[in-house]
């Protein structure tokens, strides 16, 4: 339903082929995923982490209830695409990427080596790294995580507008992304997580997580590459 919403909200003269992903929670069937993605419903699914971002209640909190999922996946090279993050409360929210790749996802694809993982928009050098020391894995990276560091969300007063989910991490971080970013490896691409919330849900006690930067993301861009002397 809402594939055939966004064609039909197409103009005629744009040609868009909108690659839409399938929500996995623990009760999803194994079946009913190689089905859409033999009938060219779906192109990936999405695994969050219970709890982890907007919207995620519905998410994994049993990993081994979906584990059918995954060996399904794996034989119909069906690609997961992964919010990369624990929820634990008892783990620094500037560790979660890190401690998710040890205990999450490279558990996963030990068990089901054949899976195609893509870890989208990671914000560390450990999720840089894990990457170009795997077979079957990408990563996305958004354009703020390539220019914008915690400096930016707290030092001289908080900037609601840069918070985000997952959140930007120290400066170390910001830098090996965009190395990962302008390598020209093309195991990194771009995934903008663009997430336009209003003003008012943002600028409150308790704002949302995301930044809208579907507006200008080839210019910044086109900005850091240019920076990195790797605009070619």
């Amino acid at each position: 339903s809402y594939r055939s919403r966004i064609l039909a909200a197409l103009q005629k003269r744009v040609t868009l082929r909108p690659l839409m992903t399938l929500y996995l929670t623990e009760t999803t069937d194994p079946a009913d995923v190689v089905q859409a993605h033999r009938d060219g419903v779906i192109a990936a699914v999405k695994l969050y982490p219970a709890g982890a971002t907007t919207n995620s209640a519905s998410g994994v909190r049993d990993f081994d209830k979906v584990r059918p999922v995954f060996e399904a996946m794996a034989e119909a090279g069906i690609p997961l695409c992964v919010h990369g993050e624990v929820t634990d409360p008892d783990i620094d929210i500037f560790d979660r990427e890190a401690v998710f790749i040890d205990r999450v996802l490279d558990p996963i694809r030990r068990k089901t080596p054949g899976l195609r993982v893509i870890m989208e928009h990671i914000t560390t050098q450990d999720g840089a790294d894990y990457v170009r020391s795997q077979d079957n894995l990408g990563a996305t990276i958004t354009t703020h995580h390539l220019v914008i560091n915690r400096n930016h969300i707290l030092v001289g007063g908080i900037k609601p507008h840069y918070y985000c989910l997952p959140v930007a991490k120290r400066e170390s971080h910001r830098i090996a992304l965009r190395q990962a970013a302008t390598s020209g490896d093309p195991r990194f691409f771009l995934g903008t997580d663009s997430a336009p919330h209003p003003d008012h849900a943002k600028e409150s006690a308790c704002g949302c997580a995301g930044c809208f930067t579907a507006p200008n993301t080839m210019s910044i861009l086109a900005h850091v590459f240019e920076e990195d002397g790797a605009l070619d």
